[in-house]
């Protein structure tokens, strides 16, 4: 059998996530039962993709299943947080169900009041699933590199699909509609392998300048703050230099300063409202003044004439937008990583999570 690397998942994402939308709603039924479909008060906890997961599908959720979502980061919630006490569900998100802070957090909300707890992860009998009501099971499998990038896809779209799901048990969503909204999300999936080909001939045209970078930003808004975060998150554990991803508006409220000639920005073009995109646009105009590697990841257009524009396709809807925006940074992770001398299929500090405690047992990486 072939040694699977993060390149393969990336290539394994268009197929397992069209089988995942063709199970629906099984799955997701599963997760949903014995929750109050009247429960308003979400939160979700996890850390790392997990969290970037969260935030990528977090207004998809609050918009089709009319619910309040915050997000968390477990550690701190565990130590430092008072708990709410209206709230009524709570997901704790880890691919590998093998989170410690996300366990511990779950424990303290389970031990302060009666609230539906959810797992979301890829193993349905993982550690996190003895301490949750109910399991959602992304149904991407075990991964078993230490760069996640099919199993984030998956989060992404489980957690789109239980809003989805909600929504239509609570009667906000008739069964056509929710019939429209698989189709596009199959139609979206149906662009993943072309994405990832754009991608790789993005990168191709770009390879010195990608390799020479010493710092990457990517700014975005709305739904694709999550993305941004997620690049920041795999271009440090991959490509290993200093990496942002920062949301629009904060940008312009100290970020900015730091910008020189040798900084490289890719900006996520998504469809919003006008004086969003104006914002944006002005932004971009504004730094390209200081620097000649500004990028654009495009999910408003499918060909562009500008070379430093990568148009990957035209999605209506932003709000699903996350769930194709985050392919090129993975392609470009992988390729990037490989030309900098970085061969990220050699396991690096494999004592870490035994040593820190931040898992319950030693990753089984290849």
């Amino acid at each position: 059998m072939t040694k699977p690397t993060m390149l393969s998942y990336i290539y394994e994402e268009q197929e397992t996530l069209t089988s995942a939308i063709k199970a629906y709603p099984q799955n997701v039924d599963q997760a949903l039962e014995g929750l109050t479909l009247d429960a308003t008060n979400w939160l979700v906890l996890g850390t790392g993709s997990s969290i970037n997961a969260a935030k990528s599908a977090k207004y998809y959720i609050e918009r089709k299943a009319q619910i309040k979502l915050s997000i968390e980061e477990p550690y701190n919630f565990t130590h430092y947080e008072k708990i709410d006490p209206t709230l009524q569900v709570v997901l704790g998100v880890s691919q590998s169900g093998q989170s410690t802070s996300t366990i511990e957090a779950m424990a303290k909300v389970t031990n302060h009041h009666d609230v539906h707890t959810m797992a979301v992860t890829s193993i349905p009998d993982s550690e996190i699933t003895k301490v949750t009501t109910s399991t959602l099971d992304i149904l991407s499998g075990k991964e078993r590199v230490g760069y996640v990038t099919l199993g984030f896809s998956a989060t992404v779209l489980a957690l789109m699909l239980l809003g989805l799901r909600v929504g239509v048990k609570k009667g906000l969503i008739s069964t056509e509609e929710e019939a429209q909204e698989l189709a596009e999300f199959l139609g979206l999936t149906a662009q993943f392998n072309s994405a990832i080909e754009k991608s790789t001939t993005f990168f191709e045209e770009h390879r010195a300048d990608f390799k020479q970078a010493p710092r990457f930003t990517s700014i975005a808004y709305g739904p694709v703050v999550g993305t941004a975060k997620e690049m920041e998150t795999k271009f440090s554990e991959t490509i290993r230099v200093p990496s942002q991803g920062v949301e629009l508006e904060a940008f312009m409220h100290g970020p900015y300063l730091e910008i020189n000639p040798e900084h490289r920005l890719f900006f996520i073009d998504t469809p919003a409202k006008p004086e969003i995109l104006e914002k944006a646009s002005l932004l971009k105009a504004y730094e390209m003044k200081h620097t000649t590697h500004v990028f654009t990841i495009s999910l408003r257009a499918e060909e562009s004439t500008d070379p430093q524009t990568l148009a990957l396709a035209n999605c209506k809807d932003e709000f699903k937008a996350p769930y194709l925006a985050i392919l090129p940074f993975q392609v470009f992770c992988w390729y990037i990583s490989r030309e900098k001398g970085i061969d990220i299929t050699q396991r690096i500090f494999t004592d870490f999570s035994q040593a820190v405690k931040s898992k319950t047992t030693v990753q089984d990486y290849v």
